[in-house]
């Protein structure tokens, strides 16, 4: 057993005629699982631009969601509350922007995406550590940040509105 003829991965092989023990992948070989089909949802664009919608229905789960995934990955930059003074921040580490620019507050969900996707200056990128899914769950909490800053008590349903009247 201990001499049986086998091959090593990467070693030279008379076998083949290019010499390789390792085969090459077909072309168009995808692993089973990483299909990513749906565009949107992997990449944060439509037909090239960054998206403006979001690949699946924002509710009370996915917004709970992203902010539990915003506190843990993104708060220590960007802070709680997305003004950009988190913990590592006051540490010394290069302030990102406001979530409250005006810049930021116009720009598309597919440019967050794209950002925590890829990275964007001293910020890297997050797709090994967050799944797409996640991603997108915690551009819909940054948006609630951002819509949360210039709200008023005319947004506010007016079933809850009695409940901050109350307080």
């Amino acid at each position: 057993m201990h001499d049986q003829p086998k091959y090593i991965p990467l070693r030279q092989s008379a076998f083949f005629g290019d010499e390789r023990s390792a085969r090459p992948l077909v072309a168009g070989t995808i692993a089973r699982g990483e299909l990513r089909g749906d565009t949107l949802l992997y990449t944060g664009k439509e037909h090239g631009q960054d998206a403006t919608e979001f690949p699946f229905t924002i509710d009370q789960p996915v917004m709970t969601r992203g902010q539990q995934r915003y506190d843990i990955y993104c708060s220590p930059c960007h802070g709680r509350t997305g003004r950009g003074d988190g913990m590592v921040v006051r540490r010394g580490y290069r302030r990102p922007p406001s979530y409250f620019d005006e810049r930021l507050r116009n720009a598309p969900i597919g440019h967050f995406f794209d950002v925590i996707t890829n990275g964007f200056g001293a910020m890297p990128d997050y797709a090994a550590q967050i799944k797409a899914e996640d991603r997108w769950a915690i551009v819909a909490y940054i948006r609630a940040l951002q819509l949360s800053e210039h709200a008023t008590l005319a947004d506010v349903p007016a079933a809850d509105r009695t409940k901050l009247e109350g307080r």
